[in-house]
């Protein structure tokens, strides 16, 4: 996930005493040291490391992870009118890479781009929008209204253009976007993206299409996002033959993604599939200026909600990390060894009593957090903390279709 936008810094680093969570590697000890070079390459992972001329993070036995990567958010800030800015979502919270969840389609994508990945600290990649418009305006000026919406020829320009960010296609697959279309614009996206070599993101909502169909046209690497979604014929709890086709579709490698957002995720779905043993493959937040303040927050919260409704600590830490890499591929293995590129979040898991709610308005109360200490991103480690919405805000519900 690193890449040539960090810049070297004056000092390396060394992070002392944290808990590895999420490697996956055999022989890492309960607790390590780990010394990143200037260069922001990691030189030494071990205990009782030395070093001169270094910025020391002593983590006194907060977790490290490989960097928190949020795999739907929306951050072309000035391009929708639905997004926030990187940094609302980012490196501040913990998190070191974000993914564009279809923000921009192929019309507009060079201003997401210039203007917004580019210029990032974090790492930004993003999923383009089978519509040319994409979310200009969101849910007002619907981005699948027919074909004139799709220009086949110029979303695989754009998308080969720009193939070192662009990780897949974002169809929403809703009669709220798309009204009696039903399938049609899946079936594009999977076209496209077959020609592409790329997923597909598929938004399920309320129906047409079913949630059912959805599936039955989705093959390994695609991604459902608002698997745990609570919307009247769209929830895998009140429908016993969706149920079974969705694990199916995840013992097939079909990613399921929590997708939070504002109107998208319900303690109950989430609660009853868990309980189940049907966990979601990834945990993203589905961030944008309705959900920020309302139900959503931040990544680190969204993973606490997880792990309140009895999701492991462990897979929820993976489900954050290495997952979310591995479905937008990129580098997810033995991510704490010599030579690697550093990209941890360094965290505490604390005792709580914070009130929460769903999508649905219903509402929670967390007796642990994930509370963010550092992102590092190279050899620069960012302060972070998870996000108090503003006195006012925390509203039960927001309603819509994100």
């Amino acid at each position: 996930m690193f890449d040539n936008r960090f810049k070297p810094q004056a000092q390396g680093l060394l992070i002392r005493n944290a808990r590895p969570a999420g490697f996956a590697q055999p022989g890492l000890p309960p607790s390590v040291d780990v010394l990143v070079g200037a260069d922001g390459i990691v030189r030494d992972v071990g205990t009782g490391i030395a070093a001169d001329d270094v910025r020391i993070v002593e983590g006194r036995g907060a977790f490290i992870s490989p960097g928190w990567t949020d795999l739907h958010t929306h951050v072309w800030y000035g391009g929708t009118d639905i997004s926030i800015r990187p940094e609302q979502a980012g490196a501040a919270r913990g998190v070191t890479t974000l993914v564009d969840a279809g923000s921009a389609g192929e019309a507009n994508f060079h201003g997401l781009r210039e203007f917004i990945i580019e210029p990032a600290r974090e790492n930004i990649y993003a999923y383009l929008n089978l519509g040319s418009i994409g979310l200009v305006a969101c849910n007002r000026v619907t981005e699948l209204q027919d074909m004139r919406s799709i220009d086949i020829d110029r979303t695989i320009a754009v998308a080969r253009e720009h193939r070192d960010v662009i990780v897949g296609i974002k169809v929403r697959a809703s009669a709220v976007i798309s009204g009696g279309w039903d399938l049609v614009p899946l079936k594009l996206g999977k076209k496209i993206g077959r020609i592409l070599g790329l997923p597909v993101m598929v938004h399920v909502g309320e129906p047409p299409p079913l949630y059912d169909d959805v599936l039955g046209l989705l093959s390994a690497g695609d991604i459902v996002t608002h698997c745990f979604n609570g919307k009247q014929g769209g929830s895998i709890i009140e429908d016993e033959d969706l149920y079974r086709l969705a694990e199916e579709a995840s013992r097939k490698g079909i990613i399921l993604d929590v997708g939070h957002g504002g109107a998208s995720f319900s303690f109950d779905v989430g609660r009853a599939a868990l309980a189940r043993g049907l966990k979601p493959n990834t945990i993203s937040t589905d961030l944008h200026n309705r959900s920020l303040d309302t139900s959503v927050w931040d990544l680190a919260t969204t993973m606490s909600k997880l792990l309140s409704l009895g999701m492991p600590f462990e897979d929820v830490v993976v489900a954050s990390t290495t997952a979310p890499r591995r479905a937008i591929g990129k580098p997810f293995e033995n991510l704490l060894g010599v030579g690697k590129p550093a990209e941890f979040t360094l965290f505490d898991l604390a005792h709580t009593d914070l009130v929460v709610v769903d999508s649905q308005g219903a509402s929670s109360t967390l007796h642990q957090t994930f509370e963010p200490r550092f992102a590092i991103l190279g050899a620069e480690a960012i302060a972070a903390s998870r996000y108090q919405p503003e006195a006012g805000h925390r509203c039960s519900h927001c309603g819509g279709e994100t």
